[in-house]
This record gives C-alpha cells, structure tokens and sequence, in this order.
C-alpha cells in the first residue's frame, strides 16, 4: 500500500491512502489519525488500512479524492529517530578526497551513519531554504526505509521484518561549512539543514522483485532544471544494505517504531550513471580537469528526484523543489 499525510490538522498531517497509480487518495484517521499512530500500532492497524487501500483500488470507497503531491508533508512530518548512512562507500571515497582527507580502510566493513535533525522534515514540494548561496548548497538523492520497533541487538538476518515502510529522500547539504564542522571532530550539524522525503512511502510489496534482501533495485533519477544530472542503480555498488545498516544502528540501542534510516547518496562505480549530488561530480571534474566545473546551486534552481517502477510509473511521486532565499 502507499501511504502519505496531507499537510493539513496540524504539525504531524493527516494519514491517508494513496492509489497505486499515485491519482487518487482517502483520509483514514478513523483508523490511525497519523503515519506515527500507524506505525505505533502496526500489527494492529496496518491490516485495516490495506483492506482501505484494497477499496480504494476497486474504487468500493466513499470518500475519495484526487491525490496532489503539493498538499503533501513528508509522510513522516516529524521523527523521533532520523539516522543517515553512507552505503555507497565509492561516493564517500570521492567526497573526502574532495576536501583533502584520507579515508580509512574501515569504512569498508563497518557502517558511517550520523544522527541527524528529524524535527522539521520538509515535504515534497517545499523550497530548499538556505541563509547564503556561498553555503554550497547541495542535493543529495537517497533512499530510506521507516522500521517499526527494533530490539537492540537485532541481527541483520533477522532485521527484514522490522522494515515497514519505503521512501525517496533529498537530503541537503551545504558543502562550504562541512570541513569546518567536521574538523571540530562532532560531526554534522550546521551543514545538514532540513530533509526532504517523497510525496508517498510505501510498503516492500509495492515494489515487488525491485526490492531485494535490503536494496532498491532500480535507478533513482535526479534531474537538475530540467536536465537529467544522474540515474545510479540503487542495487549496485551499496556496500550494506538496510539489514546491515539496522543492525549496525540497532547493536547499542532499541529504535523506536518511526525510525528512519537513510542509505546515504547513490552512487555508481559505473560512472555514465551520473551523480546523485553535485559534490560527486565536481570531484569527477577535478580528477579529469584539475578542478571543479559545475557550480552549487543557487537560488531559483530547481531538482527533481524520482523512481520508476520498469514500465516508467512513478512509485514514490516526485520530489521537487527549488532553492530559495529566507523570506
């Protein structure tokens, strides 16, 4: 099933379902008035909520309407629990070297994850606000799972069944303030400004065959104005997968049902992909050119990130935003 909260009721939206083909969608809060209360209760209430998306499909539900990805927060408006990996280890070899710093050896076997603001996610057509253009503001294309609760200790053979939901992200970066924060050696804060999510989550099922022991397997598209930028296969060259990401976060604490782990940006050895963030390609650049062409974004600029199931219907919606100055 797919689900999304309408940005209306108040700071956590309203839960509804959304029709496969992403048109149309109903209210549920007769049964879970928030994404958070379903994914509190779960095994509980996921059940009745499919058999609404079943009658949705079959168009046997009162009540519908037509579905716009504008009126949609993220469908997680605000988190307990938001924590972003780095699965591709070939991007993170790449953006160290851009800022002059080794990488170790570790990172091959042993997951980078940080915990990051998860108070004010933005929704999928929300303007990228940013203080400075001189910030180097930076998309960044990513997939993410949403857990329910997860025992510490839990096992990535075993972490599967935690999974309950899937989603798209944009997850910001202001690259010009990354190497002085990282160098006070406490990791990302100021350089990581609000996230952005897909329109819609949806359960594993959704993507049937395309998701797979913990991994997309199809391209996440980002498009930058209007030009394709890059369409890296999420499947290939993710060095953990989700299981191994949720047992890595999950080996000193239990997550809260709502926890949203992020895979970091997809990034392809395979490098006629393209890019998932502009940081990768201006490190591609200086290992070609001597320095970097591309420029950050500015204000007004515009990207779009989506997945394509194989016959090209859009699975989360779109996110799409634009870069812009405070009000």
């Amino acid at each position: 099933m797919k689900l999304a909260s309408l940005n209306v009721g108040g700071r956590d939206g309203v839960l509804v379902v959304v029709s496969k083909d992403l048109s149309r969608a109903v209210r549920v809060e007769h049964i879970a008035p928030t994404m958070q209360k379903l994914l509190d209760d779960w095994d509980q209430l996921a059940p009745r909520v499919a058999k609404v998306a079943d009658q949705l499909e079959e168009g046997a539900v009162g009540g519908e309407f037509s579905f716009d990805p504008g009126e949609a927060a993220a469908p997680l408006p605000r988190a307990f629990h938001w924590v972003d990996g780095s699965a591709y280890v070939n991007h993170v070899e790449l953006v160290r070297k851009a800022r002059g710093a080794e990488m170790p050896e570790s990172f091959w076997h042993d997951p980078l994850v940080y915990q990051g603001g998860s108070d004010d996610f933005l929704g999928p057509r929300d303007d990228i606000v940013v203080p400075s253009e001189e910030f180097g503001i930076d998309m960044e294309a990513e997939t993410a799972v949403v857990t329910g609760d997860v025992p510490m200790g839990t096992r990535a053979d075993g972490a599967g069944q935690h999974i309950k939901l899937l989603m798209i992200v944009n997850d910001v970066s202001l690259r010009g303030l990354i190497p002085g924060e990282l160098a006070k050696g406490f990791g990302f804060y100021q350089s990581k400004p609000a996230t952005a999510f897909s329109p819609v989550a949806v359960t594993p099922d959704e993507l049937g065959e395309a998701y797979n022991e913990g991994t997309f397997q199809l391209p996440l598209v980002t498009h930058l104005n209007g030009e394709l930028f890059g369409q890296p296969e999420c499947g290939v060259d993710m060095t953990f997968n989700f299981h191994q990401l949720i047992e890595h976060v999950a080996k000193t604490r239990n997550l809260g049902a709502g926890t949203i782990i992020g895979s970091g940006t997809i990034s392809n050895y395979d490098r006629s992909r393209g890019s998932s963030c502009l940081a990768e390609k201006r490190m591609l650049e200086t290992l070609e050119h001597g320095k970097p062409i591309t420029p950050f974004m500015k204000y007004g600029d515009r990207v779009r990130i989506e997945m394509l199931d194989r016959s090209g219907q859009s699975i989360f919606g779109a996110i799409d935003q634009r870069v812009a100055a405070p009000a």
